[in-house]
């Protein structure tokens, strides 16, 4: 397993520089390192210094690149849905469609991209993916995609087996499947090892992103006013899917004290300008990134008290909303809902009470 780290903040404010001398840090230290890049244009590779592809390549010692490319990665990924459906359907029907007729439609590019990173993450290959996305809300929803996926899936499964069209079907579906599939369907549809498989990956791709030692962002700003405004909004939203902030990296910058009220308890870094050759002044800058950091945890529980607490910074009342229509206690902080993921003593017990202070979001049962 890796340690994935992704870098969130303004268009403009250097994510893109501050990633690549992330990378040549931690290779330094003699931590195997890719850096994956979402930007498929030019840039990427000019700032680089260096030639890049749609796969891995080493460019230094401890130290591979790649350049995300969609249309690769959509022929990869149908290719071996392909390959899936062969194993499982006995006259499979996609096998007249091929990836290259394939164009992409949104939202695909993010989710191809995760795919990629949770292969690259399971190769053994790495023990860093330094990930340059596009850093924004659209990185958020990707990291938590697995999260809500596995909501989708839950809470429709659950609505599903309760209704008369489940039961009614529920005795044909044996017979069916068996004269079309390879494998038994018998019994329960979502118990079967198919079904199973896919619920543990989603599993552990929401329990990576929670966990700091796996998954973290750093926040990238400036001294303008728009960029530390982005960088607080994004702080707030990486709450909403458990994403740990492991602090701000101030960019051309060489004092950036006055960003500490802003950004409290986080640390905050300042960063010296991109001289245009050479990263050695910026990788000196660097704070240790390899260590967990000491950042306030997302949400917390206290079963005793029956209560949740989410730190919600960047957002003020009257940009929370917290809504209990169904089973699930639903969080939504600027263009973003969140579920909230509660122990068993709470799951389905009635909201008794919300206020919003200091930042936190404070909610009895």
């Amino acid at each position: 397993m890796s340690l994935i780290l992704t870098f969130l903040g303004k268009g403009g404010t250097g994510r893109t520089t501050v990633a690549i001398a992330t990378a040549h840090q931690l290779a330094a230290q003699g931590q195997r390192v890719l850096l994956a890049s979402q930007d498929p244009s030019p840039a990427f590779p000019v700032l680089l210094g260096k030639d890049v592809t749609g796969d891995p390549q080493t460019i230094a010692p401890n130290l591979s690149v790649v350049q995300l490319q969609s249309t690769l990665l959509l022929d990869r990924a149908w290719d071996d849905l392909k390959k899936q459906e062969a194993k499982y359907v006995r006259n499979p029907f996609l096998k007249g469609v091929y990836a290259q007729e394939l164009g992409l439609l949104p939202g695909m590019d993010t989710a191809l991209a995760l795919n990629a990173l949770r292969e690259w993450d399971a190769s053994g290959q790495y023990d860093v993916l330094v990930y340059d996305g596009s850093g924004d809300q659209a990185t958020l929803r990707m990291l938590g995609m697995p999260e809500i996926a596995s909501w989708y899936a839950r809470r429709f499964r659950t609505v599903l087996t309760e209704s008369d069209f489940y039961k009614a079907l529920a005795p044909f579906i044996q017979p069916v499947t068996s004269a079309v599939l390879n494998v038994n369907l018998s019994g329960d549809l979502f118990a079967n090892p198919e079904a199973t498989q896919a619920t543990n990956l989603l599993e552990q791709g929401k329990a990576a992103v929670t966990n700091a030692s796996r998954v973290r962002a750093y926040l990238v700003t400036t001294e303008e006013e728009g960029a530390i405004a982005t960088a607080q909004y994004l702080w707030g939203a990486a709450q909403q899917i458990g994403l740990t902030i492991g602090g701000v990296l101030c960019n051309h910058s060489h004092d950036a004290a006055s960003l500490a009220t802003t950004f409290s308890p986080l640390p905050i870094t300042p960063i010296p300008s991109y001289p245009g050759r050479g990263w050695q002044p910026i990788v000196e800058a660097l704070p240790a990134l390899i260590g967990v950091p000491q950042a306030p945890p997302p949400l917390s529980v206290n079963v005793a008290e029956r209560k949740v607490t989410l730190f919600l910074p960047g957002f003020d009342k009257s940009q929370v909303k917290l809504t209990q229509y169904g089973p699930e206690v639903t969080v939504e902080a600027g263009d973003q809902r969140h579920n909230l993921a509660l122990p068993a003593e709470l799951k389905g017990k009635q909201v008794t009470g919300a206020k919003f202070q200091d930042g936190y979001l404070i909610i009895s049962f």
